[in-house]
């Protein structure tokens, strides 16, 4: 795989194409290069409608404009097992974006192939992670095409590509200004803002960065309770109604966000070596983990929760370094697919001022047993057991002790 944009005159070009400032940005360079490119829009969930997109794409003059609609690819093939790995960069980002790029870089792939493309693009910064997700997935599935990144090379920022897309007359978001320069990415799991004010950590984000989460202030002052019930570490119903994993989390997310549930904001370590200030919005990812880790605690045995708690946050890195399709992947993909066997049954969650709180759960293959726990009668724990074990469990501490005085 190459990385360049040279000599592009007559070349058919894949686009990674959002409708958004960049890449409406991108597409009006090609065409200034003399290259055919081709537009790609991948709706996750994003919101934006399709048939706009395309307009824009073909309006600006794209060759072409692939209009696909993988909410479904999206949800049970990245989502899913994301879920099963309680996957949270930093321990609190459900990595929404992370788990958009390899599906959107494997659509690109598949469109190159379609048209007799040599390269594909996209309008990721040189400063940001999507740059190496984008790049590293396509070298992993597709080494033979060339990878284009003009933001990249250019190095323009936003205030500059702005003035551009003024210049040329571009469509972009009329939310994007000089005077907010939010840069804005969503899915159907989440929803990530950031640029402009927020660069400062210290600035308390406004109410004009949220759109799908509610102030936690002014939320409802009455709780709303939720049952998500699980099969083999997924959920499946919602309240008591078995639904599709994609209708489920998009309606946990509108329950969850009209709490203000989901609210994120985070210094992040990102990849290239630098921290960034980020903000999020996943009422669903950040309700649906805590479930799921719930019935996991149910279910799992210790050892396997303490080990699996390793794996989920190297799956989680690997996810967010753009490392989807490797073996290491595959691999832990695997060991987390055989501790969901048993994770089954149901959490019932609070959602209030912003928190989702587990309040009880259920599971069909428990390992929690009452009778062990209970301290009133009947309990089945025999207790004269322990002396003995205590005895044997400080055995190496005792014998320490006595060869070497104690502590000092």
């Amino acid at each position: 795989m190459n990385n360049s944009t040279a000599d592009l005159s007559g070349k058919k070009v894949v686009l990674a194409y959002s409708g958004g400032l960049d890449t409406s940005v991108c597409l009006k360079w090609f065409l200034e290069q003399g290259a055919e490119p081709y537009a790609l829009y991948l709706d996750l969930g994003q919101g934006e409608p399709a048939d706009d997109v395309e307009a824009k794409a073909l309006g600006i003059g794209a060759a072409g404009a692939f209009v696909r609609d993988a909410k479904d690819e999206f949800v049970n093939d990245y989502i899913a097992p994301a879920i099963k790995a309680n996957a949270l960069y930093g321990g609190e980002y459900p990595l929404f974006t992370a788990l958009g790029r390899p599906l959107i870089a494997k659509k690109m792939v598949e469109a190159a192939r379609e048209v007799g493309a040599t390269h594909i693009a996209h309008g990721s910064t040189g400063k940001g992670n999507d740059q190496v997700r984008f790049d590293v997935t396509t070298a992993s599935i597709a080494p033979d095409l060339t990878v284009v990144a003009p933001v990249r090379d250019w190095g323009m920022n936003r205030p500059e590509e702005i003035a551009y897309a003024e210049k040329h007359g571009l469509p972009f978001s009329s939310d994007i200004t000089k005077e907010s320069p939010y840069s804005i990415d969503a899915n159907l799991y989440g929803r990530s803002i950031e640029a402009g004010p927020l660069e400062d950590p210290n600035y308390e984000p406004q109410s004009d960065v949220y759109r799908i989460t509610a102030d936690p202030e002014t939320s409802p002052d009455e709780p709303t309770y939720v049952e998500i019930g699980f099969e083999r570490g997924l959920p499946v119903s919602l309240d008591g109604e078995n639904l599709p994993l994609l209708d489920l989390l998009v309606k946990l997310g509108e329950k969850a966000g009209d709490h203000g549930v989901g609210r994120i904001d985070m210094i992040e370590d990102r990849l290239v070596g630098i921290k960034s200030r980020e903000i999020y919005e996943a009422p669903a990812g950040v309700t649906v983990v805590k479930a799921h880790k719930a019935i996991e605690s149910m279910t799992l045995t210790k050892d396997v929760i303490r080990f699996k708690a390793t794996v989920e946050q190297r799956y989680a890195e690997l996810t967010y370094d753009g490392l989807w399709f490797t073996p290491l992947k595959s691999a832990l993909d695997a060991f987390i697919e055989d501790t969901q066997k048993t994770v089954s049954g149901t959490v019932r969650i609070k959602l209030h001022k912003g928190s989702a709180t587990v309040v009880g759960r259920t599971a069909t293959k428990a390992l929690y047993s009452k009778d062990l726990a209970t301290y009133e009668a009947g309990s089945t724990f025999d207790e004269a057991a322990a002396a003995g074990f205590i005895t044997l469990w400080g055995l190496p501490a005792r014998q320490w002790s006595s060869v070497n005085g104690g502590i000092e």
